[in-house]
């Protein structure tokens, strides 16, 4: 089955380029655009499509207000959102990570990147584009919070030191596998594990805190 995808961007030009490239993709269909992020929201609800891609700037709703609508903290069935964003020091960049963001990527990425953003976000997983990770993530790093990031509830274990390190890099699970020569299910297991002990939501909030934290410097 097609993943499903609704394209918001407030320019025209880029929702038709956007659709374009994603509809030239195998097993990939954009199933509705809009302008602003309310109107985003409104059809994500009515649509339930597999990944939404949204600009953060935009008119009456931004991207980072319509993210948290549809994937921030407290939704009972939350859809995946990849934002993109011109500029790649973008101020609200971090604060759409935080709103419930599963990924990033700038909209010169190509379609090859883009692709595999809307796949990855789709199957559960997270691309963080490789080029920008570490400048941004670090750039915003405690940028939101009024108090030091919390201490894991359990210690990380050797490998799972490795894992975190591969994750704020921007690594999928698959190239992770590869890697260290594990088994996807391993490797599952292994963000699974970090996302208990950090007390996080998703692996952006797993690179997030790797920042925050200074385990991993640009």
């Amino acid at each position: 089955m097609s993943i499903k995808v609704i394209v918001a961007d407030d320019q025209e030009i880029a929702r038709t380029g956007l659709r374009m490239i994603l509809d030239a993709q195998e097993g990939i269909e954009v199933i509705g655009e809009a302008g602003d992020g309310g109107r985003a929201v409104e059809l994500a609800q009515r649509l339930r499509p597999d990944v939404c891609l949204f600009d953060i700037r935009m008119p009456r709703v931004d991207g980072i207000q319509a993210t948290r609508s549809l994937a921030g903290p407290g939704v009972a069935d939350p859809i995946a959102v990849v934002v993109i964003t011109t500029f790649d020091l973008d101020e609200y960049v971090y604060a759409a990570l935080q709103a419930g963001a599963r990924g990033f990527l700038l909209k010169d990425a190509g379609p090859a990147l883009l692709s595999q953003a809307v796949r990855a976000a789709a199957g559960g997983d997270a691309l963080i584009a490789p080029s920008i990770t570490a400048r941004l993530l670090s750039a915003f790093a405690g940028a939101g919070r009024s108090a030091p990031p919390a201490q894991p509830v359990e210690a990380l274990t050797g490998r799972e030191e490795q894992i975190l390190a591969a994750v704020a890099r921007g690594r999928t699970n698959s190239e992770i596998a590869e890697e260290f020569h594990i088994s996807l299910s391993t490797v599952k297991s292994h963000i699974a594990s970090l996302m208990t002990k950090l007390g996080v939501r998703n692996r952006v909030e797993i690179a997030m805190w790797a920042y925050e934290t200074n385990r991993v410097r640009t």
